[in-house]
């Protein structure tokens, strides 16, 4: 744990993440790659590879009034070490907002935490492949409705297939289908994957233009 951060306990600090993102709230809990901050209404988790930096404010610095003492943690601690693996399995089967891309949360359901990746379910995309490298903040729901308040049937998959290990090998099991990498926007690739060789995927557009993709900058991916 790093003694930096853990001087800030219970303090309210600002952070600043990947894309220039602005989080505010309590400190509740660090371990050794995550931070867990309480905005007066839900918990994030924050992986602090994605922090670039943070500071302690004051109380007329934030909005929301947050009490330096939150009742607990959104999940228990099972170990003395909190990480971003322990909080995804936690959080795996229960209600989850996820931040990626730009201002596109994701909202559904943590399936499978596999060794780099996870399977989420989301109601709009389906089962989708999200590199754990690239989650920047993970929020649990407090309450237990699912979103858009969608029956669960809508929200949670009735039937998970096995995956592989690591995101690249669950990438090569989708050759010669359609797919979406990083959902919608400017830096999302839509074709048919012709191959995959190490970090490097082979995606045929439809125009038979073919795009090269260095895998280790996807952050997800999706079946059409």
């Amino acid at each position: 744990m790093n003694k930096i951060i853990q001087s800030l306990v219970k303090e309210l600090v600002q952070i600043e993440v990947s894309g220039k993102k602005i989080l505010k709230g309590v400190l509740i809990d660090l371990g050794t790659d995550l931070m867990v901050i309480f905005n007066g209404t839900d918990y994030l988790y924050i992986p602090i590879h994605h922090v670039h930096s943070f500071r302690a404010i004051q109380k007329n610095e934030f909005e929301k009034i947050v009490p330096t003492e939150s009742s607990s943690n959104q999940f228990e601690r099972y170990s003395e070490d909190l990480t971003l693996k322990t909080a995804l399995h936690q959080a795996t089967g229960k209600y989850s907002e996820i931040y990626l891309i730009d201002d596109q949360p994701l909202h559904g359901c943590i399936t499978q935490v596999m060794a780099d990746y996870f399977e989420f379910y989301s109601p709009v995309y389906k089962t989708m492949y999200i590199s754990t490298n690239h989650l920047k903040w993970l929020i649990p729901y407090v309450s237990n409705e699912g979103p858009y308040r969608l029956d669960s049937t809508y929200v949670k998959p009735l039937v998970q297939a096995p995956l592989e290990n690591t995101f690249n090998a669950q990438i090569e099991k989708f050759k010669f289908k359609m797919g979406v990498f990083n959902i919608g926007g400017s830096k999302s690739h839509v074709g048919k994957i012709i191959n995959v060789e190490k970090q490097i995927v082979e995606l045929e557009k439809a125009r038979e233009i073919k795009n090269f993709l260095n895998i280790n900058h996807l952050k997800t991916f999706h079946e059409v």
